[in-house]
């Protein structure tokens, strides 16, 4: 049984991010994979899981979510090898400090070498981002400028949008993933849920074709004219 968890998707749930565990738990069922989706809420436990989610949120919710997930055993959680996927408001809880509006400084869970300043224009629009063989497309919505520490490399190069910095975009270290595209990203890329599954599972999963599948590769050659993307289509048989 695999379990999964959104952490408080009723402070960091602004723009449908929960529905990351949605398309996650979709995609291993449609396998014969068993998997419990939990949530956690501001005055609940942390549950015990393989993979927790995180997503974005406004300035005071934010700040909120990070205090109760300072409370938490989430770091606990990480450090033995927990997975987390964790998009804008959370990528940025994730790491050292965080500014919100008024440029007011406020210190993460400290688990990423990372940090988030507050930038001078906000970022909105589409999102692209080249993810080794993949294009990550998505919704950004945020006013930060994350910078990444030694050691930490970036989920991808950005082609479109500003994702950290206007260069890269989220980051993987450890047991962690984040990106700042909304989407739900996992809706939008059903690449990148299979290959966070297979990683949890550890294992390879078989492909799956899907509407979501056609779509993202109708996305594709939509961009690839401006890319060097070229759609890799899997065989499901």
């Amino acid at each position: 049984m695999l379990t999964i968890a959104s952490l408080l998707p009723d402070l960091l749930g602004t723009y449908g991010d929960a529905g990351n565990a949605l398309v996650l738990a979709s995609r291993a069922r449609a396998r014969g994979i068993s998997i419990e989706l939990l949530e956690m809420r501001r005055d609940d436990e942390l549950p015990e899981a393989s993979l927790y989610f995180m997503g974005g949120g406004e300035d005071g919710p934010q700040r909120l979510a990070c205090e109760v997930l300072r409370a938490s055993s989430l770091g606990a959680r990480v450090r033995d090898g927990a997975n987390v996927f964790a998009v804008c408001a959370g990528l940025q809880i994730l790491g050292q400090h965080f500014s919100v509006e008024g440029d007011d400084e406020f210190t993460g869970l400290g688990l990423v070498d990372i940090a988030t300043r507050r930038g001078t224009t906000r970022s909105v629009g589409d999102i692209c981002v080249q993810v080794g063989d993949h294009l990550l497309v998505g919704f950004e919505n945020h006013g930060g400028v994350t910078t990444l520490g030694e050691g930490v490399r970036a989920l991808g190069d950005v082609r479109n949008g500003r994702g950290n910095d206007g260069v890269v975009d989220g980051f993987r270290a450890g047991t962690m993933w984040a990106t700042y595209a909304h989407g739900p990203v996992l809706a939008q890329n059903p690449w990148l849920a299979d290959e966070l599954l297979a990683t949890v599972l550890g294992e390879d999963v078989e492909p799956l074709s899907s509407v979501a599948d056609l779509l993202y590769e109708e996305r594709c050659r939509v961009l690839s004219p401006h890319s060097s993307f070229e759609v890799r289509r899997k065989d499901p048989h």
